[in-house]
C-alpha cells in the first residue's frame, strides 16, 4: 500500500472536556492538526468537534446526492461575550479558485486539469450546501486556507 504524502494521525486533546465529537480524533493533514490544536487550546473556544456534521449535497457532475463531512465545527465566545457557532473547511487556497488551463496541452496536463476541474466543482457544490445548512441552523460557514492559518 502506498504511503500518503499528507501528514495524518490521531490528535490527543489537552482539554478533552471541550471535544464533543467521536474518538479517536483523526487529522488528515498537518493543517488540520494545527486547527485542532488551536481549537483545543484557545480559551474562547467552548466546544469543538471533527467530522461530526454531515451535510447532504448534490454533485452536479453525476447528479447524485453525496455526503459532505465538515472538517471541524466549534462554538466560541466572541469579544462581546456572544456565542457563535462555526463550521469550517480546511483547504489549500488554490483549491478555492477555478483551475487555470494548462499552458502545455499534452494529454497528461489535460488529464490533471480535468481532475482539478472536477475537484473544484465538487468543492463548489459542497460549499453551496454548507452555506445553506449553516444559514438554516445558525452557524457561520468558512473556509480556512494556508492564509488563515498563517502559513503564507
Amino acid at each position: 500500500m502506498a504511503k500518503s504524502s499528507w501528514k495524518q494521525g490521531k490528535y490527543n486533546p489537552k482539554n478533552p472536556e471541550k471535544y464533543k465529537g467521536s474518538l479517536p480524533i483523526i487529522y488528515r493533514s498537518s493543517w488540520e492538526q494545527r486547527v485542532f490544536y488551536f481549537l483545543d487550546m484557545h480559551p474562547s473556544i467552548i466546544e469543538w468537534a471533527s467530522e461530526s456534521i454531515v451535510i447532504p449535497y448534490l454533485y452536479q457532475i453525476d447528479n447524485k446526492m453525496h455526503r459532505y463531512y465538515i472538517d471541524v465545527n466549534f462554538t466560541i465566545n466572541d469579544r462581546n461575550g456572544d456565542q457563535k457557532r462555526y463550521i469550517i473547511e480546511v483547504k489549500p487556497h488554490e483549491q478555492t479558485l477555478p483551475p487555470k488551463p494548462p499552458k502545455n496541452k499534452n494529454s497528461k496536463a489535460m488529464m490533471r486539469h480535468n481532475t482539478a476541474m472536477l475537484t473544484y466543482q465538487k468543492n463548489q457544490d459542497k460549499w453551496m450546501a454548507a452555506r445553506a445548512w449553516a444559514k438554516k441552523f445558525g452557524y457561520i460557514f468558512d473556509i480556512w486556507t494556508e492564509h488563515t492559518l498563517g502559513l503564507k
